[in-house]
């Protein structure tokens, strides 16, 4: 246990040294070409931390563990949104730019109800949907690659910042901040499961709390990082753009390589729980979060305590089941 418990918390020092080099490595790039921080943070930032997810569910449904992967995905989207967004809502609401909200929001509630649609018809999720999710994926670079050709340059900052840093200093952070990332979410999920299989917790359960929770570590660590150094936009949009790709990139990707059926571990007054509580509860966080800023363009702090007492619910429920 003592190897295990070390490695957790080397993985844990990786995590927030990778996210410092991350945040700073995107906002540099974002300030140097004149680009959003929030569509940065949906794109760039989101594959970044959403790499720890994609190896995750791949080894897990190439193994024959499609409840892992299946459960990841799910787990993550609602860890990405009730707890990390709901932590850096609550801590620094603020104004949001609902025209560059749109494009991931359509595309996250199109890929939503794809896959709902699936889990509560057939139950299996074929090659041919981790081909029509993957699909999506590229739509929705494409089409963000041309929002951000037409979005408008910010206001133009100071000599000495454009000075402190450059490009490829920019992209060699990137890089080495989602590689420590990716290092460092992968300890932390390998070592911490063994530490909650030894506590004897139930594998439905560690993929939809502590895997999704340990995989969603790099978006709470770039959140984190990104409300200290006073980029809550970055945060934003690197949670609603992990979202997505937890649906149309992780599950893709997992379904494409070894298909599977929708996990039947435990039910809930005779149904399967997973309709009746993991796919409303993601469906719930996410409309909680995204449609009062859509329609507002901006968000309260107010959505951050109720998405934290759901998320803090949810848990509870699942190690009840």
């Amino acid at each position: 246990m003592l190897i295990p418990v070390l490695l957790f918390l080397v993985g844990l020092v990786f995590l927030i040294k990778g996210g410092d080099w991350f945040v700073d490595g995107a906002t540099g790039i974002a300030r140097r070409f004149h680009l959003p921080e929030l569509l940065i943070g949906a794109t760039v930032v989101s594959i970044g931390t959403t790499l720890p997810e994609v190896m995750v569910s791949a080894t897990s449904a190439w193994s024959g563990r499609g409840e892992i992967a299946y459960g990841n995905a799910i787990g993550s989207v609602i860890c990405n949104t009730a707890l990390i967004a709901a932590i850096t809502v609550a801590i620094r609401p603020g104004k949001v730019d609902p025209k560059t909200l749109r494009l991931p929001v359509a595309f996250f509630f199109t890929a939503a109800a794809i896959y709902a649609g699936i889990a509560y018809t057939t139950g299996d999720f074929s090659q041919i949907t981790g081909f029509i999710l993957l699909g999506m994926f590229v739509v929705y670079m494409t089409a963000t690659v041309w929002q951000m050709k037409k979005a408008p340059s910010p206001a133009a900052h100071s000599k000495v910042q454009e000075e402190n840093s450059s490009t490829l200093m920019d992209i060699v952070m990137l890089i080495a901040g989602a590689a420590l990332i990716a290092v460092g979410a992968n300890l932390l999920v390998e070592n911490g499961t063994l530490i909650a299989e030894a506590l004897g917790v139930p594998q439905s359960v560690i993929a939809l709390t502590f895997v999704a929770l340990g995989t969603s570590l790099p978006e709470l660590v770039t959140a984190i990082t990104s409300l200290a150094k006073g980029h809550g936009a970055l945060s934003l949009g690197n949670v609603i753009g992990a979202n997505l790709f937890n649906l149309v990139l992780v599950s893709g990707v997992s379904i494409t390589l070894a298909p599977f059926s929708i996990p039947q571990n435990s039910t809930i007054a005779g149904y399967n729980a997973s309709l009746v509580l993991d796919i409303p509860v993601m469906l719930l966080v996410m409309g909680l979060l995204t449609l009062p800023a859509l329609f507002r363009g901006k968000l309260s702090r107010i959505q951050g305590i109720v998405l934290l007492l759901i998320y803090a619910a949810f848990c509870a429920v699942q190690f009840t089941l």
